[in-house]
């Protein structure tokens, strides 16, 4: 069984994964459109990148009500090669009718930890919310993540101390065991309170670090995500769920 409140649905090759995300994602914006007249949505990089890029092409959603943030984020300019927002830049916005407005980006030109706490306060800004003691915290309408071979999730690393961090939104890491070293990234204070995360995996690849989660029950970054209210959705591919 899935941990906490997870759902997996199982899909047959990574084009299905994609176009279930996609259905998914469509139909949690057609939803916060509606309610508040914005959609609110947090990304991350790697293999993520490409499944938006390839299902926005098809998107009737109304990009013009969108509000983009990112899960975790490098340290780093935004055309070195490894900025998430980067990547997005080049290979999902042409895709789109997005301004680059609509993404609310880290401001690396301030020092890490400062960094961080400029992007908590961002994100406080950008809901409305003028209490930041802790008595509301921001509710993302949908949270797309990743998962490393480590199963590692946003930046949170296995057997680090950022996992047991309770008293900030956003918190900075200079010590990535996976490159580059400086990073911020949501807590999971912040990603529980959100409405809905899924997790879009494929390729048997990561068909051992699922198992480890799902089967062995190891408390890996990845699968100890859960939310308050709502869903956690895995999103599997016969290759990704090959040892279940």
């Amino acid at each position: 069984m899935p941990p906490n409140k997870s759902q997996i649905v199982n899909v047959s090759d990574e084009t299905e994964v994609i176009a279930k995300l996609w259905r998914l994602i469509e139909q949690a914006a057609e939803t916060a459109i509606n309610e508040s007249g914005v959609f609110r949505i947090g990304l991350s990089g790697g293999s993520l990148v490409r499944y938006m890029a390839t299902g926005a092409q098809s998107s009737t959603t109304d990009w013009s009500k969108w509000k983009l943030f990112f899960c975790d984020e490098r340290y780093v300019k935004f055309d070195d090669v490894d900025s998430t927002f980067g990547q997005y830049r080049t290979e999902f916005i042409p895709h789109t009718k997005l301004t680059e407005d609509q993404f609310v980006t880290i401001d690396t030109s301030l020092e890490l930890k400062d960094c961080a706490q400029a992007y908590e306060l961002e994100i406080y800004k950008n809901f409305g919310i003028q209490d930041l003691d802790f008595k509301t915290i921001p509710k993302f309408d949908l949270l797309l993540l990743g998962m490393g071979p480590d199963g590692h999730t946003c930046s949170l690393f296995p057997n680090h101390p950022l996992l047991q961090t309770e008293d900030v939104l956003i918190a900075p890491i200079a010590d990535s065991p996976k490159p580059p070293p400086s990073r911020v990234t949501m807590t999971y204070t912040l990603i529980k309170h959100s409405k809905a995360c899924i997790f879009p995996i494929s390729g048997s690849g990561k068909a051992d670090i699922v198992k480890q989660i799902f089967v062995d029950k190891k408390p890996l970054p990845a699968g100890l995500v859960e939310v308050i209210d709502g869903t956690v959705t895995w999103i599997l591919d016969a290759g990704a769920a090959a040892l279940l």
